[in-house]
C-alpha cells in the first residue's frame, strides 16, 4: 500500500487517544449529541436536569457566532428548575482543567446547506470543542485546511449549532500535523496554522507524537481554558504558538518558586506583545501577586496598540500622559495594569505621589517590561528596582543586547543579563523562519556611485563624509531608483514601504527631491515623512534630533552618531517638518502639526494607521517605525544608513510579518554596503551557518527553480491544448500543483530588480496561456461547489492572489478599447484579441468577457470619438446589468425590487445571501423537497452577477 487511508488514519487515532483517556462514544448526529451533551452536564455538574432544565440552557447556549459562543463556554449557564429555584451550571472547568469529562467520537453527521460527516470530534463534557481532519499520506495539508472552511460554511452553524463551540481545529495526513483556532471565515488562512514544538523549538509534527503530547486530556484541556486567547477588537479566537506556550509557563513556574528575575527572547514578529500580555493575564491569578504592570515605550502605544492590549483585557490600558491615572491604579485594587516607563518614572520619582506609593514599596508586583532591550538601559532600570524592593522583573526582546551590542552610557555597558538574569526561553529567528511564522529577507544591493567617482561600492560603510553621501546626483538617483522600482517590490502597490535614511538633513532632502517629482508628474506615489527635531538647532549635539521625543535609545539603530544639522538654508527643521506635515493634511484632508507634543503624537499615530492601511506608499524616516512597528501589509525596507547589529535585525523585521501567498519575502533595498554588518547580526542572534535561512537565495537560483518547474509542468501538460485532455481529476490536481509551485516561483522572481522573462525558458505567451487553463480549471471546481457531489478540487486553494493584478481593471480595458477604436484596419483584429486574451487570463475579468466582446461587437463602431467610450461603456454597462436583473427575475420567479435589495444588501455584507431569505423572495415557492436546490442555483446566480457587474467596476 503506497498511502495511508483516511479510514486507517481515523481509526488509529481514535484507539490512541482512548489509551490516553479519552472514553469512546458513538455519536451519528444531533440527537445523539444532545443526549450525551445532556448527560455529560449532569456528571460534570454533579446534578439531574429535568428536560425543562436542559431545553433553558440549550436555549441560553444555542446564540450568536464563534466569538459569542466562546464566551458563554467561559461562562456559568442559569435556569431556573422545576421547583422554580435560580440555579447554574458549568460548561467546562478553567481552574481545574484535568477535571473535566472527555470523550471521542468519529464520523459524526451534520446536515445544514449540505450533509457533512466529520472525520474525529473531542467532547469535553459533551460538548464539541476540537474537531480533527484527516487526509490520507501524500495529500496537502492545506486541503483539510480548506474542508473545515468548507463545513464552516455548509453544516456547524446546523441545529443546535453545537459545533459552533470548536476551540481549535487540527488537520493532519499522518506525516503533518498542525492545529490552529477557530476564528471567523474571513479572518482564517493557512498562514496562520502551527505545528506543536517541544521546548527547544523541534518541531512534532507526525500525528501519533502530536497526539501523545498536546492532545493529552490535560493538555488540550489546559489549552482551551487558558491559551485560547479572545480578541475583542477583532471578535475573534486566537490559540497561543508552542514557543508562546512555552514562555508563559517557564514565567509562571519562576514566579511560583522564585523571587529572580528572567527574560525571554523572541524573535521579532512572533507575537511576542500577546505571549507577555497573556503572561500577564494569569500571573494576576496568582495569589502570592499583588499586581501586574505590563510596561511598554510611550512610543509604542500607538492607536492599535492601545486598542490591542484593551481587546486582551477591557479597560486595562490608560493611554493618557495623566501619571495620576497611573498612582490609582498602582494604590486600588486593579490588579493589571498597562503602562508606560516614562510614567512609571514620573510615579515614583516626583513627591507628590510619595503618600500612595510609598506602602507598594516592599509588594510582590510583577513587572513584565515589552521590548526590554529599548525601554531599560539607563537610569529608569535601577530607579523602578530601587523604589520597588519586592518586586519581580521579566523582559520580552526580539533582539537582546549581548557584550558585542552594548552601547555605553553612564552606568557602563549593560547586557540584557546583567538586567534581567537567566533567558527563559528562546525563540530565534532561524526557527520562525522554519515554522513559516515570519518570512526571509530577500537583499538587494543597489550601486550608486559610478567607478569614474573612484569610489568602490564594497565599502561604501566606510564613507562618512556628508558632502559625498549626500551629494545631489546620488540622491536623486536613489529617488529615481526608487520611483522606477517600487511597483515591482510592492507588487503595484499591493504593499507599502519604509525608507530610512542616515540623517533628518537628508531627509529633508529626499522629502524634496520626492515631492517636486511628483508634482512634475513623474511618480504618483503617496510619501510620508515624521522625524523629531531639536528646540534649538545651534544647540543639537550628536545625539540630536530624536532626544526631544523621549527616543534618545533609537541612537542604538545606527552605526554612526548623527551628524549637527547643517543649516541649508533659514529653516529650522521643525518647519521642513510642519511644511511636510502640510502636504500630509492636504492630501488627507486633516489637521495635524507640531505646535505641542500632543497634537505631533496625534500626527505619528495617525501615520502609522495609514501605513497599516496602505495609505501610504512610501515612509520616509530616520529612526522612528524602525522598531516596535508592526504591519503586515508592509514589505520593502529602503536603505540609506548604516545599520549594525540589534538595530539591522529591528529595522530589516518591518518587512517579515506573514499575509498571504503573495508576500513571499520581507524586500531589504540597500543603497550601502551592509553585507559585514548584515552577517555579523546573523552571526549575533542565530548564527551565520543560518544565513541561507534568513537570506534568500540569488537571482539566479530562482530563474534555476522557476526552469526546473517549468519542466515538471511540460511533464504532465506537455502543450497549452494537451491540459484540455487530461483523463481525470486526479491529473488536473497534478498540474494544478505544478503550474501553482510555477506562479509561486515566479512571483519571487518578479520582486528582483533584473527579472525579464528572457533570463527563464518558459516564454511570456506561455505562462499567460497556461494561466488560462489553470484559471477554467478553478472555474470547473467553482462550478462543482454548486452541486451536492463535491469534487476533489474543490478543497484545493488556487492561490488567486498570485495572479490578480491591480493595474489590469475595467479601466486599463477602456483605455485599450480607445487604442483599438484609433488603431488602423490592418492592426484592429489582433489588438481585439489582445484584449480578449488579457480577460482571459485576469481572474477578475473572465467574468466580464462575453459583455466586452459584444460591446466591441455592436457598440465600438457606432463611436466617432475614441473620447466618448468610457461614457458610452458606462451606459453600455447599465443597460445590461438592469437586463440581467430583468432575466435573472424572470427565469427564476423572483420579485424584481426585492431581488435587488438582496444583492444589495450582498454587496455591502460581502456575505452570500441566505437561503431563506432567497426562498422569500420567490413568486411561487418550491416544495421541502426541491428548496434546497432551487436556492442554492440562485445564489449561485446572484453571486456570479455581482462578479460580473459590480466587482472590479468602480475602477473605471
Amino acid at each position: 500500500m503506497t498511502s495511508q487511508p483516511e479510514q486507517t488514519l481515523e481509526n488509529n487515532l481514535v484507539g490512541q487517544l482512548e489509551k490516553l483517556g479519552f472514553k469512546r462514544v458513538l455519536i451519528k448526529g444531533e440527537s445523539d449529541l444532545l443526549q450525551n451533551l445532556k448527560s455529560q452536564l449532569e456528571v460534570h455538574n454533579k446534578v439531574t436536569l429535568s428536560p425543562n432544565d436542559f431545553t433553558q440552557i440549550l436555549n441560553f447556549i444555542n446564540k450568536g457566532n464563534v466569538f459569542e459562543r466562546a464566551k458563554i463556554l467561559r461562562d456559568r449557564i442559569p435556569y431556573t428548575n422545576d421547583l422554580g429555584e435560580f440555579k447554574t451550571i458549568e460548561l467546562i472547568n478553567q481552574l481545574h482543567w484535568c477535571q473535566n469529562k472527555f470523550q471521542v467520537t468519529q464520523q459524526v453527521s451534520m446536515e445544514g446547506k449540505y450533509k457533512n460527516r466529520y472525520d474525529v470530534t473531542l467532547l469535553i463534557n459533551g460538548l464539541p470543542l476540537v474537531q480533527i481532519e484527516l487526509k490520507r499520506r501524500g495529500l496537502e495539508l492545506k486541503e483539510a485546511f480548506k474542508q473545515t472552511d468548507r463545513y464552516t460554511i455548509h453544516s456547524y452553524g446546523s441545529g443546535q449549532g453545537l459545533f459552533q463551540f470548536i476551540q481549535i481545529f487540527v488537520i493532519s495526513n499522518g506525516v503533518n500535523t498542525k492545529y490552529y483556532a477557530n476564528t471567523s471565515l474571513k479572518d482564517r488562512s493557512f498562514k496562520q496554522t502551527f505545528y506543536w514544538s517541544d521546548t527547544k523549538n523541534k518541531l512534532v509534527t507526525q500525528l501519533s507524537n502530536f497526539t501523545d503530547i498536546f492532545l493529552e486530556p490535560c493538555h488540550i484541556s489546559k489549552m482551551v481554558t487558558k491559551y485560547v486567547v479572545l480578541n475583542e477588537s477583532q471578535k475573534s479566537l486566537m490559540v497561543l504558538r508552542p514557543y508562546q506556550f512555552y514562555a508563559v509557563e517557564a514565567i509562571i513556574d519562576r514566579v511560583k518558586t522564585t523571587p529572580k528575575f528572567g527574560y525571554i527572547w523572541h524573535t521579532t514578529g512572533s507575537g511576542k506583545t500577546l505571549t507577555s500580555f497573556k503572561t500577564a493575564q494569569i500571573l494576576t491569578n496568582l495569589p502570592q501577586v499583588y499586581k501586574v504592570v505590563f510596561v511598554v515605550d510611550r512610543k509604542d502605544l500607538d492607536y492599535q496598540t492601545t486598542k490591542e492590549f484593551n481587546s486582551f483585557s477591557k479597560g486595562s490600558i490608560d493611554g493618557t500622559n495623566n501619571t495620576q491615572a497611573l498612582v490609582n491604579q498602582l494604590a486600588d485594587d486593579t490588579k493589571l495594569i498597562v503602562t508606560t516607563i516614562q510614567k512609571l518614572n514620573t510615579a515614583i520619582s516626583k513627591a507628590r505621589h510619595m503618600t500612595k506609593m510609598e506602602s507598594l514599596k516592599d509588594k510582590r508586583i510583577v513587572f513584565i517590561f515589552d521590548e526590554c532591550h529599548r525601554s531599560q538601559f539607563g537610569k529608569t532600570h535601577e530607579e523602578i528596582k530601587g523604589f520597588f524592593q519586592g518586586c519581580q522583573m521579566f523582559g520580552f526582546t526580539g533582539t537582546p543586547i549581548f557584550e558585542e551590542n552594548a552601547g555605553s552610557n553612564s552606568y557602563g555597558k549593560r547586557t540584557t543579563t546583567m538586567l534581567f538574569g537567566d533567558c527563559l526561553h528562546k525563540y530565534v529567528i532561524t526557527d520562525a523562519i522554519r515554522d513559516e511564522n515570519v518570512l526571509k529577507f530577500s537583499v538587494e544591493y543597489i550601486s550608486t556611485f559610478k567607478k569614474k567617482d573612484h569610489i568602490m561600492d564594497i565599502n561604501v560603510e566606510a564613507i562618512d563624509e556628508e558632502e559625498v553621501m549626500r551629494a545631489p546626483q546620488r540622491l536623486n538617483n536613489i529617488s529615481d531608483f526608487i520611483i522606477n522600482n517600487h511597483g515591482r517590490k510592492s507588487h503595484n502597490r499591493e504593499f507599502t514601504s519604509i525608507f530610512c535614511v542616515s540623517s533628518v538633513p537628508t531627509l529633508i532632502d529626499y522629502y524634496n527631491i520626492l515631492h517636486k517629482k511628483k508634482l512634475a508628474g513623474e511618480h504618483n506615489l503617496t510619501v510620508a515623512t515624521i522625524f523629531s527635531y531639536g528646540a534649538n538647532v545651534d544647540l543639537i549635539d550628536n545625539d540630536g534630533f530624536e532626544q526631544d521625543w523621549e527616543e534618545g535609545e533609537f541612537g542604538i539603530a545606527a552605526d554612526n552618531p548623527r551628524d549637527e544639522y547643517r543649516n541649508p538654508s533659514k529653516k529650522h527643521p521643525r518647519e521642513f517638518l510642519d511644511e511636510f506635515i502640510g502636504h500630509y493634511n492636504t492630501k488627507f484632508a486633516t489637521n495635524y502639526s507640531t505646535k505641542d507634543s500632543q497634537s505631533f503624537y496625534n500626527y505619528y499615530n495617525d501615520v502609522a494607521n495609514r501605513v497599516k492601511h496602505r495609505q501610504v506608499d512610501i515612509l520616509l524616516v530616520v529612526n522612528m517605525f524602525l522598531t516596535g512597528f508592526d504591519s503586515k501589509h508592509l514589505n520593502t525596507l529602503y536603505v540609506d544608513k548604516n545599520l549594525k547589529y540589534h538595530g539591522l535585525i529591528q529595522a530589516f523585521s518591518r518587512t517579515n510579518r506573514i499575509l498571504n501567498e503573495l508576500k513571499s519575502q520581507g524586500n531589504i533595498v540597500c543603497f550601502r554596503n551592509l553585507k559585514q554588518a548584515t552577517d555579523d547580526a546573523i552571526t549575533l542572534f542565530s548564527n551565520i551557518n543560518a544565513k541561507d535561512e534568513i537570506i534568500m537565495q540569488p537571482y539566479e537560483d530562482y530563474v534555476l527553480k522557476f526552469n526546473e518547474a517549468f519542466i515538471k509542468l511540460l511533464q504532465i501538460a506537455p502543450t497549452v491544448n494537451s491540459v484540455n485532455d487530461l483523463p481525470s481529476e486526479v491529473e488536473e490536481l497534478e498540474f494544478i500543483k505544478a503550474f501553482r509551485e510555477l506562479m509561486r516561483i515566479k512571483n519571487v522572481l518578479g520582486t528582483f530588480t533584473e527579472f525579464t522573462f528572457e533570463d527563464v525558458s518558459m516564454p511570456e505567451q506561455s505562462f499567460e496561456d497556461y494561466k488560462s487553463k489553470y484559471l477554467d480549471l478553478y472555474d470547473k471546481a467553482k462550478g462543482d461547489n454548486q452541486k451536492e457531489k463535491v469534487s476533489i478540487l474543490a478543497d484545493v486553494d488556487f492561490e488567486l492572489e498570485l495572479i490578480h493584478r491591480d493595474e489590469i481593471n475595467v479601466s486599463y480595458i477602456l483605455k485599450l478599447l480607445a487604442k483599438l477604436k484609433d488603431a488602423p484596419e490592418e492592426e484592429k483584429e489582433k489588438q481585439q484579441k489582445a484584449i480578449i486574451d488579457l480577460m482571459v487570463g485576469e481572474s477578475q475579468l473572465r467574468s466580464k468577457r462575453e459583455l466586452v466582446e459584444k460591446f466591441i461587437r455592436e457598440n465600438l463602431p457606432n463611436i466617432e470619438d475614441s473620447e466618448q467610450i468610457q461614457d458610452e461603456f458606462a451606459e453600455f454597462w447599465t443597460k445590461e446589468r438592469i437586463d440581467a436583473i430583468r432575466k435573472l427575475s424572470e427565469e427564476e420567479g423572483l420579485e424584481s425590487e426585492r431581488l435587488e435589495d438582496v444583492i444589495s444588501q450582498y454587496i455591502y455584507t460581502e456575505k452570500e445571501p441566505l437561503r431563506d431569505e432567497v426562498v422569500s423572495i420567490m413568486k411561487n415557492k418550491p416544495g421541502l423537497s426541491k428548496r434546497r436546490t432551487t436556492a442554492e442555483r440562485v445564489i449561485g446566480k446572484i453571486i456570479d452577477f455581482v462578479d460580473t457587474f459590480i466587482s472590479g467596476i468602480a475602477a473605471a
